[in-house]
């Protein structure tokens, strides 16, 4: 479960500037561990962490370096599902969107969701069908429904979404 990605190291010293991914960037304190890398995550000691601004400065076990900490540059930060928050009642992971086949409430099938993009004012869903792709804002506005005992998701098409 990606918790966020690195930036850039910090200092002379291996730190690290992380970009929080999670609602609780509180987390990164009290982690002992951390996986490195989206495709083979591999687990770090987490030395120490505080905050910088809206950044966390993250020091690993190892990256005692700005030289060594550069290789880190871009890399996701990841925990198991086991120490994932727990979400309440209608919430979800992101992660858990992807794969899911959506579909207007018109009922006309758009296609697979693909990714999600987490920007600044909202989230957008990469829709990708048989009429190519399509991104969609994650707003009340569009999204109508998410059911993913059957693995779809019904959005309401607002002017100029449609290519």
């Amino acid at each position: 479960m990606i918790i966020g990605r690195i930036q850039k190291p910090h200092g002379v010293r291996g730190e690290v500037r992380v970009v929080p991914h999670t609602d609780l960037p509180e987390r990164f304190t009290w982690l002992e561990t951390v996986w490195i890398g989206e495709d083979d995550p591999q687990p770090f000691d987490v030395e120490a962490a505080r905050f910088h601004g809206e950044l966390i400065l993250l020091k690993l076990a190892g990256y005692d370096s700005r030289e060594a900490a550069q290789d880190l540059r871009g890399e996701w930060l990841q925990v198991p599902e086991s120490e994932a928050i727990p979400l309440e009642e209608g919430e979800y992971y992101l992660y858990q969107l992807e794969g899911l086949q959506v579909f207007t409430d018109e009922g006309e099938e758009l296609g697979e969701l693909v990714q999600v993009m987490e920007t600044g004012a909202n989230n957008v869903f990469v829709v990708r069908g048989e009429s190519g792709e399509l991104l969609l804002p994650d707003t009340d506005e569009v999204v109508q429904a998410i059911d993913f005992e059957n693995g779809r998701m019904t959005v309401h098409l607002l002017a100029g979404l449609r290519p």
